[in-house]
């Protein structure tokens, strides 16, 4: 296609697929969390139509990339898409550390009797307006003057897993780099391979980060275990489900490499990916400094 042409996509049907999927697996599952008996089986039905939206709609594109159908103007408007998109993942995360921020660094201390707040008495006995007591603090029980509750000295202890994981998670940004400027110098077994070296790092940030949802849980640290709690799996939860997805869209640009659907000059998929998989490095260190180290 002409450079000076201007690119007018064919009309397709996978939108109202997608839409009538994401509906059904919502449906489904906010029936399920209500208890109703049908609501998995909705949700399920929902996830299969959604799944197979993806493998159609980014199928049809890539063949379209692969036949040579898109231009620059196409290129641009994919570039500026994944902006958009990336820019509206910060805003997501943006809304948890917020929240995060509100509760430790303003609830707490209105809880302490900052801004003249009269109406907190004595929680319990022995009560401070401590981040460990209001973050381990159950919501629902009643604790009476006079009660004493243990709480842990240290929320998470940040120099174990998540020390590791920050290592594992910051290598594969490095490894992802070296394989973009491999493939920018058409060296493409040394792309394949630190895409592949890429991927395994994900998947042991992901390995350790079950290993420590196992310990946290043992150790008292749940959704119900308070506002520490429910922020903690909020943040860390969502970010190992973007590592998942992740991990996953790496592995569909390492297939396409082996292909050969990329060159020097032309891998936006490429590019697209990586910039997610450094933002995914970013909201990391963010989690780690935020929710595990201050």
């Amino acid at each position: 296609m002409s450079e000076k042409e201007y690119y007018i996509p064919n009309g397709t049907y996978w939108p109202i697929i997608g839409s009538v999927g994401i509906s059904t697996l919502l449906v489904g599952f906010a029936n399920q969390m209500h208890g109703a008996s049908w609501g998995a089986s909705v949700m399920a039905l929902g996830f299969a139509i959604t799944v197979f939206m993806l493998f159609g709609w980014l199928g049809q594109v890539v063949s379209e990339s692969v036949n040579g159908q898109y231009n620059q103007q196409v290129d641009r408007s994919f570039r500026w898409g994944m902006s958009w998109f990336i820019f509206s993942e910060v805003m997501f995360f943006a809304a948890f550390f917020g929240a995060l921020f509100y509760a430790r660094a303003l609830s707490v201390p209105w809880l302490g009797g900052a801004d003249n707040n009269l109406f907190t008495p004595e929680l319990w006995n022995g009560f401070s307006a401590t981040w460990q007591q209001i973050a381990f603090t159950t919501p629902g029980t009643t604790l009476q003057s006079g009660t004493a509750i243990s709480i842990p000295t240290k929320l998470v202890d940040a120099t174990g897993l998540p020390a590791l994981n920050t290592i594992l998670l910051l290598l594969s940004g490095v490894t992802l780099t070296f394989s973009h400027h491999a493939l920018r110098s058409s060296k493409r077994n040394q792309v394949i391979g630190w895409l592949i070296a890429t991927i395994a790092l994900g998947s042991a940030f992901l390995g350790f980060q079950v290993a420590e949802y196992g310990h946290a849980y043992a150790d008292g640290l749940k959704l119900t275990s308070g506002i520490y709690g429910s922020t903690f799996y909020m943040l860390t939860g969502f970010h190992g489900f973007h590592v998942t997805l992740g991990a996953i869209m790496l592995t569909v640009i390492l297939f396409r490499v082996q292909k050969g659907h990329f060159t020097a000059d032309n891998h936006f998929a490429f590019e697209g990916v990586a910039w997610y998989w450094h933002f995914v490095d970013v909201v990391w260190l963010g989690l780690f400094v935020f929710v595990y180290w201050v």
